[in-house]
């Protein structure tokens, strides 16, 4: 079983979409996969459906098992802050990794809120939480255009030490902004995936070597 950490450079660069479409083609593959987001803000009154929404469709699973139900603040700040200001209690890092459960399983996929500095709970943020949940891979989702060599270089910081794969979302091979920053970034020396296909065999891959 392996444990992979999911993380944007930012809000809205498409990690929950990757996470899905990555889930989807696992279980394609007859793997048997889980997701979990301790904790999700969003806005109550924007139309469609809430991460942990998407991330049970594709895992088939029930939302509340991707996020428990007391942690989904319908406010959209960062999950401390919306708890405040909701009124409900605060929060610590070690009670959403306490709260994380699943059984016997190929892969679990945990997805953390906002960038990597993003607040997750009162005491620490996506860096801090996986402090607690001792990921084997942590995937940096970014988006492609302009701007994503800084916010990967910035992201990928607190992360040192760890094994991390940057995913260029939304990626165009057409795109020249897009073509030039992957070869800037793996000429950084990271481990670059450009499309959601060669991510699955590399996590298919990754999985079947794990003990």
């Amino acid at each position: 079983m392996i444990r992979v950490l999911c993380v944007g450079t930012a809000t809205d660069v498409g990690k929950t979409w990757v996470g899905a479409a990555v889930l989807e083609g696992l279980r394609g593959r007859g793997l048997n996969v889980v997701a979990r987001k301790p904790v999700q803000s969003f806005d109550p009154a924007e139309p469609g459906p809430t991460d942990a929404d998407v991330l049970a469709a594709a895992t088939g699973e029930h939302p509340d098992d991707v996020c428990p139900g007391h942690r989904w603040y319908p406010m959209a700040m960062a999950p401390p802050i919306a708890a405040s200001l909701l009124e409900r209690d605060g929060f610590l890092v070690a009670d959403l990794a306490g709260e994380l459960t699943w059984g016997d399983v190929d892969l679990v996929w945990i997805e953390t809120v906002g960038g990597p500095r993003s607040p997750m709970a009162d005491d620490g943020d996506s860096a801090d939480l996986a402090r607690w949940v001792l990921p084997d891979l942590v995937l940096l989702v970014a988006d492609a255009g302009l701007g994503t060599i800084n916010a990967v270089r910035l992201a990928a910081t607190p992360f040192a030490g760890r094994l991390v794969v940057v995913v260029l979302n939304r990626y165009d091979e057409g795109n020249d902004i897009h073509r030039t920053n992957a070869v800037f970034l793996v000429r950084d020396g990271f481990d670059l995936v450009v499309n959601v296909d060669d991510l699955v065999d590399r996590l298919e891959h990754f999985t079947a070597e794990s003990p």
